[in-house]
């Protein structure tokens, strides 16, 4: 089983995703550590990606969700995978091992966020552009991103049962 926690830029999908694995004791991997060096440059000098950026992480993703299936190893990924297209990509052949989370919540909430949040590559003039790409998950479980970070949690573990998330 592998657990998706997605959104755009400041949803807290890292801060999520870390504490449920720990929670859980599965392996948290960051989607953005599966970025090619020249994306994070990209993004860090504040241009979008385009579809053919995003093809190599998509892939890499895919690789590791593969892995940890089939090793059976249990695992949470933060990822912001905002387009129907991403999804598709990243879940391809994975769906019935996969839940995915979806931290929903206000531009100006992550715009908020992104203002205090230090060291990381992407500046929050790119949040726009995240918002404008957005396409809401129809099949995830969506949790205000507004809630504490244990309420999310609890959430979380309440939508996708203990006894789901161990197969």
């Amino acid at each position: 089983m592998v657990i998706l926690v997605m959104g755009v830029s400041g949803a807290g999908k890292t801060t999520i995703g870390r504490r449920l694995a720990d929670e859980l004791g599965w392996q948290f991997s960051d989607g953005d550590d599966f970025h090619p060096a020249a994306n994070l440059e990209k993004m860090r000098n504040g241009h979008a990606l385009t579809d053919v950026d995003r093809q190599p992480w998509l892939e890499r993703m895919h690789a590791a969700i593969v892995d940890r299936i089939s090793r059976n190893q249990p695992a949470v990924l933060a990822c912001s995978v905002l387009k129907a297209s991403y999804r598709a990509i990243v879940e391809e052949g994975c769906r019935a091992h996969l839940r995915l989370v979806y931290l929903k919540g206000s531009f100006d909430l992550f715009h908020q966020r992104l203002i205090h949040r230090r060291d990381h590559f992407m500046p929050r003039e790119l949040l726009a552009s995240q918002f404008a790409v957005l396409e809401e998950p129809a099949d995830a479980l969506v949790i205000d991103a507004a809630l504490p970070p244990n309420e999310i949690i609890r959430q979380i573990r309440l939508g996708i049962p203990v006894d789901a998330a161990k197969h």
